[in-house]
C-alpha cells in the first residue's frame, strides 16, 4: 500500500505543476493530478515553489486552505468513481455532478461528505465505512 508522507504529497504536485507547465510527458495520475491543478489557478503560488511548499503551515490555526489536501483529496474521489469503490459511489457521483450541473462542484460537495467519514472514522477508531460514505453523498441529492 502506497503510503507518501507529506513531503511526498507535496513534491508530487509542485512537480506535476511543473512538468504540465513545461509541458513534458506526465504519468497518468500526474495527467490526472494536472488536469484537478488547473482548475484550482489559485493554488499555482503554492505550487510554483517546492521549498516554499515544503515549509508551509496549513494547521488549522493559520486560516489557510492547504491546496496539497485538497488535491489529493480531487485525486481520491477520482479514482473512486474510476472503480466504484465504495459500491455505489460512482452512481452517487453521477447523480450529484447532474443535479449540481458541475462535475468540479460535486468533487468539493463529495470531499465535505469524504472529509466527516474519515474524521468520524479517526474519532472512533473504527474501519472507514463506505456505505455511510456513499449515503452521505446520496443524502446530499435531497
Amino acid at each position: 500500500m502506497f503510503n507518501p508522507t507529506q513531503d511526498d504529497v507535496r513534491r508530487f504536485f509542485c512537480e506535476t505543476y511543473r512538468k504540465s507547465l513545461a509541458r513534458e510527458i506526465l504519468t497518468p495520475l500526474e495527467s490526472i493530478a494536472s488536469d484537478w491543478i488547473m482548475q484550482h489557478p489559485e493554488y499555482e503560488s503554492e505550487l510554483a515553489d517546492l521549498n516554499a511548499a515544503l515549509e508551509a503551515d496549513y494547521s488549522v490555526d493559520q486560516g489557510k486552505p492547504n491546496p496539497f489536501l485538497h488535491l489529493s483529496m480531487h485525486l481520491s474521489i477520482a479514482e473512486q468513481i474510476s472503480i466504484n469503490q465504495p459500491v455505489g459511489i460512482k452512481a452517487a457521483y453521477l447523480n450529484l455532478a447532474h443535479r449540481l450541473q458541475s462535475e468540479h462542484e460535486a468533487h468539493h460537495v463529495m470531499m465535505e461528505c469524504l472529509g466527516a467519514m474519515i474524521w468520524e472514522s479517526q474519532r472512533n477508531g473504527m474501519p472507514f465505512d463506505g456505505a455511510a460514505y456513499v449515503e452521505a453523498v446520496q443524502q446530499k441529492l435531497k
